[in-house]
């Protein structure tokens, strides 16, 4: 179903009915109306699409191809969340200490099994130029963890305002170390260094007000700091491979989002032709 119509981006919106999270999920797509070969195209997923409706993404993609006239050809298609959003959204196979996450590895396999499949056929597209994924907050966690464990199905994630602080026990837990337990800066630790992975992370200021080592540093900013230190450490570069935005006056919304996305799609899909 087409929703609606931004000069230069058609935007269509369809539903899924997923066996693997037991619920219809909506998806949105938004498509360059200039493209004729998706498989000269670079798809981006992104988690939580109801954001997307929320800051008008078909005109910041549309303000995007003004602004970069030679940008590789990018269709964008945004899943909407369900209500079990806590439970779907997380790290795959390890829930938080409250258990949250638990059916992460269910949307991983939605992702893969019938999300890829559904575009695929959609667009006549058996494949594409290249595939990255992206997300806000807890979304943004879930997209890295996909990303990550799945390298050879992708080359990019954005990452904005990410819960890169999920943890397996509470901070005020006497044996809280965030070292230890802290899931994703663990999971980079352990993993694989994939060379062709680029991530790109915003944060802002005002995010949170939580400092809970009371170094003067938000948490979402020191978790995230902390995690490009770990991919650092694993073998990317920080100027080549990494983005880090951080904005004085952005917060945990979707305002902020909206002001940080056009950083990201000249970051990954400017002037590359």
């Amino acid at each position: 179903m087409q929703l609606a119509k931004v000069p230069g981006i058609m935007v269509e919106q369809h539903v899924i009915d997923s066996v693997c999270l037991a619920r219809e999920v909506k998806v949105d797509f938004y498509i360059p109306q200039s493209v004729t070969d998706f498989s000269q195209s670079s798809l981006l997923l992104i988690n939580d699409g109801q954001d997307l409706v929320k800051m008008d993404f078909a005109a910041i993609l549309e303000k995007f191809y003004e602004e970069n006239i030679n940008a590789v050809p990018l269709v964008c298609v945004g899943m909407h969340c369900g209500p079990e959003r806590k439970m779907e959204y997380g790290i795959a196979g390890q829930p938080d200490y409250l258990g949250r996450g638990a059916r992460a590895a269910d949307y991983t396999d939605f992702v893969a099994d019938e999300l890829m499949p559904f575009i695929r056929k959609q667009l006549s597209a058996p494949s594409f130029r290249e595939k990255a994924f992206a997300g806000f907050s807890l979304g943004g966690l879930m997209a890295l963890d996909i990303v990550w464990n799945y390298p050879a199905h992708f080359t990019k994630v954005g990452v904005f305002s990410g819960s890169l602080w999920w943890r397996s026990i509470d901070q005020d837990d006497e044996a809280y170390d965030d070292n230890l337990h802290r899931l994703i800066h663990q999971q980079i630790r352990n993993g694989q260094y994939a060379p062709w992975l680029k991530f790109f992370f915003q944060c802002g200021n005002m995010d949170e007000t939580n400092d809970r080592n009371k170094n003067g540093i938000i948490d979402s900013i020191d978790d995230t700091l902390d995690l490009i230190t770990e991919l650092t450490e694993k073998g990317y570069d920080r100027d080549r491979d990494i983005k880090y935005l951080e904005l004085a006056d952005g917060k945990h919304d979707v305002p902020t989002w909206a002001r940080s996305f056009p950083a990201f799609l000249k970051w990954g899909w400017g002037n590359k032709i």
